[in-house]
């Protein structure tokens, strides 16, 4: 008896030591991947820059120090990198924790992943083609006589950024709605009931998120209120399986 309680923790030890390997491996494979894709990226990066520049043609855009513009290029590498290399990241995570969930849990996070992933790119897709340019345009027409508009191409790069992450993370409101849903911390009943304040709410951080202007308050409010009905109507359908299964 003391022999085979011996050997088990033996085989417990070798257990942990095959996750920890595994973990490693992971961590290489993920790291070689995102180093990989960051070199491609950036040889891309002065494309994407015509682009972003392109969006704005009546704007001459300065670099301020030496290795401003060297930053940006590196910056813009890392960003595609990321985005790129993303799957195969999420990838040998699942790889690594899905053999430890149940197959309820696996199915909400592999749903909530692709679906979160889908109405990330849109909101990004959405902010830089039709928010970006008219923010762009509302900034610049605060002109003063005497004082000349310099923009450096760093500061517009870090609004574009923080304009795209901003609309894709906001388009994940439905993909959130629906895993509180599943995971029974909201009913979609609270959330009809609670429409009018939570549209209000909306309207409020767009007004908090956009310039004070009409025209860009109503492109964030609108797709908001969109997302929003859709959260309610994707989280009744989850609700009612939910149930049902109980």
């Amino acid at each position: 008896m003391k022999k085979r309680k011996t050997k088990k923790s033996k085989d417990d030890q070798l257990t942990l030591v095959e996750h920890l390997t595994e973990l490693r491996n992971r961590i290489i494979y993920m790291a070689v991947a995102l180093v990989a894709a960051i070199l491609l990226s950036y040889s891309f990066s002065e494309i994407l820059v015509k682009d972003m520049i392109g969006i704005v043609p009546d704007i001459n855009f300065v670099f301020i120090s030496p290795a401003e513009l060297l930053l940006s290029y590196i910056k813009i590498a890392v960003i595609i990198g990321l985005v790129v290399s993303a799957p195969f990241l999420i990838t040998q995570i699942w790889l690594f924790v899905s053999p430890g969930l149940e197959k309820k849990e696996r199915r909400t996070i592999v749903f909530s992943l692709l679906f979160g992933g889908v109405f990330f790119i849109i909101g990004g897709v959405f902010a830089y083609i039709v928010v970006l340019p008219l923010m762009i345009q509302f900034f610049i027409g605060f002109q003063m006589e005497g004082i000349e508009e310099m923009i450096s191409f760093s500061s517009y790069l870090s609004l574009v950024v923080n304009t795209v992450l901003s609309f894709g993370l906001i388009f994940e409101m439905p993909s959130i709605m629906v895993i509180l849903t599943r995971l029974g911390v909201v009913r979609s009943k609270f959330l009809r009931q609670n429409r009018k304040y939570i549209i209000l709410v909306i309207f409020v951080l767009a007004a908090v998120l956009t310039p004070p202007d009409i025209i860009s308050q109503t492109l964030l409010a609108l797709p908001m209120i969109l997302l929003f009905e859709l959260g309610i109507f994707l989280s009744r359908i989850v609700e009612r399986k939910r149930d049902a299964g109980e």
